[in-house]
């Protein structure tokens, strides 16, 4: 029985959503268009459960790139409306195109300089006709067996809001790297991280010169505390590199090595990467080839960095 119940409410809401493909037409073109050519923000407004939904629609549009706030529209009746200005585009929400709060504003956001644009379930409604352009958002039927709890009508506005703002960051051309720029907290964030982001450079860096002593070279691989150091040569291009593993085969074949250059004992052609790849790419990198440190070299071969598994492990990139 309460399956059953749950199986009515998705379904429901599922045709409620699928309904709202066919009528999408060149309103939502113009509201797009609007959108991506505004100077100013957009101002997302509704009451009661369309309100949390407005809240859902502005935190969007904001994480893709395009400036949006939530405005409680009855705070907005007693002084919050002076966070709209000229150039802002308010987008109201409200099933019925009736909601007295709502209404109440349409004069002073004309006003203000603003353009009103709603999501409605009523295209004929007071706020379809104030408003510059309206999408239809109605639903045939609520959930709520009683047909009174917003269900069906909230999950459609909240699908409507997020083909917009989709619509919007694909017209903008909103690449990853904008992304990234926007969510660099959380798991989202570490998924963007960049090697430069990561990486060991400056005095942390380990690093020799071909020509350094396999005794000196130890040392400096014990003061990195990386198991591993990088042989530079003169112009700063990276040699090679010397590892733990290294060195624990050249004591197995060689019983006294310690006066050997580093350029007799290091590996000449170590897998690098760029500062600019993502710091997950370097992971599944040393994954794939079993290793635990990787230089970062720039177009010359310039060593920039380095980059250990073990710090990106720590992170929790997947």
């Amino acid at each position: 029985m309460l399956r059953d119940t749950a199986k009515r409410v998705l379904s429901i809401e599922a045709c409620a959503i699928e309904a709202l493909a066919g009528r999408l037409d060149e309103s939502f073109d113009r509201a797009v268009e609007a959108i991506v050519a505004g100077t100013g923000r957009v101002v997302v407004t509704g009451m009661g459960k369309s309100g949390i939904i407005c809240q859902k629609i502005a935190a969007t549009l904001s994480s893709t790139g395009t400036p949006a706030l939530f405005m409680h529209p009855a705070e907005a009746l007693h002084g919050d409306l002076g966070m709209v200005v000229k150039g802002d585009i308010v987008l109201a929400v409200s099933a019925s195109g009736e909601t007295e709060e709502i209404l109440r504003l349409v004069e002073a956001i004309h006003r203000l300089g603003a353009r009103l644009f709603s999501f409605t379930g009523s295209p004929s409604s007071s706020l379809a006709r104030a408003s510059e352009i309206t999408l239809d958002v109605g639903v045939d039927a609520e959930a709520c067996p009683m047909g009174l709890a917003p269900t069906a009508s909230t999950a459609a506005a909240l699908a409507m809001g997020d083909a917009l703002a989709i619509a919007v960051y694909v017209k903008k051309g909103f690449a990853e790297d904008d992304f990234a720029a926007f969510h660099p907290g959380g798991r989202l964030g570490k998924r963007f991280l960049r090697v430069s982001d990561v990486m060991h450079q400056g005095d942390d860096l380990p690093r020799v010169a071909p020509g350094t002593s396999l005794q000196l070279t130890i040392l400096e691989m014990t003061r990195g505390k990386m198991g591993c150091t990088t042989v530079v040569d003169e112009e700063g291009r990276l040699a090679g590199i010397i590892t733990d593993g290294d060195l624990r085969r050249l004591f197995e074949r060689d019983g006294s090595p310690l006066q050997r250059p580093a350029g007799e004992v290091m590996s000449r052609r170590p897998v690098t990467i760029g500062r600019m790849e993502l710091a997950s790419a370097a992971l599944r990198l040393m994954e794939e080839r079993k290793i635990t440190s990787v230089p970062v070299v720039d177009a010359d071969r310039r060593l920039e960095g380095l980059v250990q598994i073990h710090d990106l492990w720590r992170l929790q990139l997947f």
